[in-house]
């Protein structure tokens, strides 16, 4: 269905990822024909790869945290203007042991489009795979509001 909507819109989209390490990319590239629409993808799991690599602000990392809306939303920003995408989407979150005084299983979600952006906070339970895939699970209802 994504693979459809995306397209047939003409869209591309690129990945900036934390907590779901590739996996995200991984399952949009899980369609023949992915090439078509994925530009590219980030894993930043590093404070210092989402400051040099995906641009987002050490004021922003400081102030808020690298789970933070504010983080995800500069994220999918970021890597959207860095792919010279049409949607940019990230995954920032905590899968394991607990990270800036976050819960485990709190992830936040954003996609950023020309006429679209939205970020959303999640709290997943199970183990760091379970939350991985709750978390890429929710990405993907976001993007699919996104699209229609």
């Amino acid at each position: 269905m994504l693979a459809e909507l995306l397209t047939s819109k003409n869209f591309t989209i690129a990945t900036a990822e934390s907590c779901t390490g590739g996996l995200l990319a991984s399952t949009l590239t899980d369609v023949d024909g992915a090439s078509a629409y994925v530009k590219g993808g980030v894993v930043a799991y590093s404070n210092a790869i989402k400051i040099s690599v995906l641009h987002v602000d050490a004021k922003t990392l400081q102030t808020f945290g690298a789970v933070s809306s504010q983080t995800a939303r500069e994220m999918a920003s970021n890597v959207r203007e860095i792919f010279s995408s049409t949607i940019g989407i990230s995954t920032t979150g905590v899968a394991g042991s607990s990270v800036e005084g976050k819960a485990v299983g709190t992830v936040f979600v954003a996609v950023d489009a020309e006429n679209f952006s939205d970020v959303r906070e999640f709290h997943f339970a199970g183990s760091r795979t379970e939350i991985k895939a709750q978390a890429v699970d929710a990405a993907l209802k976001l993007l699919a509001e996104c699209l229609t």
